[in-house]
């Protein structure tokens, strides 16, 4: 790109950011000086860079979304919490909301994510224990009492039976008088990578994507604010994939759903902006930074030339992070703090929107209030104290963080191509839907954790406490303990809820969902009926799987 094309993007900018809203902030060095909002090639120069760079705000932002950077408002700081009942990760939301949180992301337990009740004989030993138990609307009450939905950002981390919690959802915000139509939050809902990496699905693939494509519709048309998709790379890369493979792969799902919203009719630019993203934060600083811009470039690319998105909101990548579980460690437990504040840092150095940053003890256990506070200060002081909101983009044009962005984007497109190849039909779902059949995306995740667990074991790769640097003075960690008295507790107050809520209801409901399930209407209201009803989880998971069968991943060897 020649000089007068550069001094006309730097215009276009100036003029964005001078348009838009800034925050009321000290936009200064700790020493007083004063620092512009983007900083670019020197004055009259040229630079060939500059068309896969660009500026912020402006096709095909690699640099972020906004012209303003963190300078118009800062990342989400959203702590994923939850653990035993109802009431007691209400207690937790309330302490993240009132230590500076701005968004609640809510943790369920297995048997919620499996579309299990508390009482099923295959949640036993398992209620509360990973994240928050919920069997009913009434649950999801107590879940988010006197949190006023209208006005909290709520994101709910569960695939399988996502609808059904998403229902649940709903009918909680109608109980409190909200506007449904001005709910803001975002659902994961991402199938592709539950048979691609973790495992909790409930239905074969088509139900599933019926389910997607029926609450696509549904938030288009109704809460438009509302993100009906995080398409989760996150679990990938914790599955033991490469930064390019998590990419890629992540990316590759998000192309399939907009593939499944063209195909039900939606328009690109109306449900498009309703697609989310959801990242891993690794600990290689650089390549985590170069990950997200070229993620952003690449969605935007591909939405404009591949699936026709004309504004820049449907081709915007917008994302959350969460620090890489994977990488904290149970021997020195403290090193999970510097490994966490690392990690958050490369996050919105690569202009995450927002954060969750892990607690030092989530390798044993959930974390401890102390541990949550941590984990909670390490992203306000990063917003607060370190100056990296001054500036949007601080790395770009470094010789070292593009050469990362474009490497890591070429990876990307090698294995978008390949996905394509093995389409029946061309298409990207036909590619991703093959390569779940063929186990072809786990065999390739497999072989690359493989390879890094060869490496540490060589001693090629360091871990600091775990192969290099094992001696320490720090004892055991107090942990928390969810109680068996949880279990015992919901399982009660779930017959106590059955036995009082109209079971005439309950059955006409629930056969009414069944009867829609089996024709080829939009499932969302009569779910919502039946949440209404006080349903609960199990009963409406168990008469769509009687409905459309249970998923069984085939062995390979």
């Amino acid at each position: 790109m020649d000089a007068e094309q550069i001094a006309a993007g730097r215009s276009r900018w100036q003029q964005r950011y001078d348009a838009a809203r800034k925050r009321e902030a000290d936009f200064t060095t700790l020493s007083g000086t004063e620092v512009a909002p983007v900083y670019g090639p020197p004055e009259g120069s040229d630079d060939p860079r500059m068309e896969r760079i660009g500026w912020p705000g402006e096709f095909p932002f690699t640099r972020g979304l906004y012209a303003t950077g963190y300078r118009g408002r800062t990342w989400t700081i959203r702590q994923f919490a939850g653990f035993g009942n109802a009431e007691q990760t209400n207690e937790r939301y309330k302490m993240i909301l009132n230590g500076g949180g701005g968004g609640l992301s809510v943790a369920f337990d297995m048997p919620t994510l499996m579309g299990r009740d508390s009482d099923d004989p295959k949640s036993l030993g398992e209620v509360g224990h990973c994240g928050v138990a919920i069997d009913s609307a009434a649950d999801m009450d107590r879940l988010f009492k006197d949190i006023p939905l209208q006005d909290v950002t709520t994101s709910m981390t569960i695939s399988g039976p996502a609808v059904p919690a998403f229902c649940m959802y709903l009918v909680a915000a109608e109980r409190q008088g909200a506007d449904i139509s001005k709910l803001n939050g975002t659902l994961q809902t991402d199938i592709f990578k539950e048979y691609i990496a973790q495992k909790e699905w409930l239905f074969p693939p088509e139900p599933h994507l019926r389910l997607i494509g029926d609450l696509m519709e549904y938030c288009a048309t109704t809460i438009p604010a509302y993100k009906p998709l995080s398409v989760s790379g996150y679990h990938i890369r914790e599955a033991g994939s490469t930064a390019a493979q998590e990419l890629a792969y992540t990316l590759a799902d998000g192309f399939g759903y907009v593939e499944l919203g063209l195909s039900r009719g939606l328009d690109v630019d109306v449900f498009a902006p309703g697609l989310s993203f959801f990242f891993d934060s690794h600990l290689d600083f650089f390549e985590e930074i170069a990950k997200f811009r070229a993620a952003r470039r690449i969605w935007a690319r591909w939405l404009r030339d591949v699936y026709g998105a004309k504004t820049d909101k449907a081709q915007w990548l917008r994302f959350h992070t969460q620090t890489a579980g994977v990488s904290l460690t149970a021997q020195q437990p403290y090193n999970n703090v510097v490994r966490t504040a690392v990690e958050a840092l490369a996050a919105v150095l690569g202009g995450t929107n927002s954060l969750h940053t892990n607690a030092l003890d989530e390798t044993l256990a959930l974390p401890t209030e102390e541990s949550a506070e941590i984990a909670l200060r390490t992203q306000s002081v990063l917003m607060e104290e370190v100056g990296v909101t001054n500036v949007a983009d601080p790395l770009g044009g470094s010789w070292y963080v593009e050469a990362l962005t474009d490497e890591i984007e070429a990876e990307a497109e090698q294995i978008f191509a390949r996905i394509k190849e093995m389409s029946p039909d061309e298409t990207m779902t036909g590619g991703i839907l093959r390569g779940i059949e063929d186990g072809w995306f786990m065999a390739e995740i497999a072989d690359a954790a493989f390879e890094y667990q060869q490496k540490l074991e060589k001693g090629e790769k360091k871990i600091v406490g775990v192969n290099t640097l094992t001696d320490t003075v720090s004892g055991e960690l107090e942990i928390l303990r969810v109680s068996h008295e949880v279990e015992v507790e919901q399982c009660r107050v779930l017959a106590e809820r059955k036995s009082h809520r109209d079971e005439d209801l309950v059955r006409r409901t629930l056969s009414a969902l069944v009867e829609a399930a089996s024709g080829t209407g939009n499932l969302i209201e009569p779910m919502l009926e039946a949440v209404r009803a006080e349903a609960t989880m199990g009963e409406i998971c168990h008469v769509l799987r009687e409905q459309w069968g249970e998923y069984r991943e085939p062995a390979r060897f």
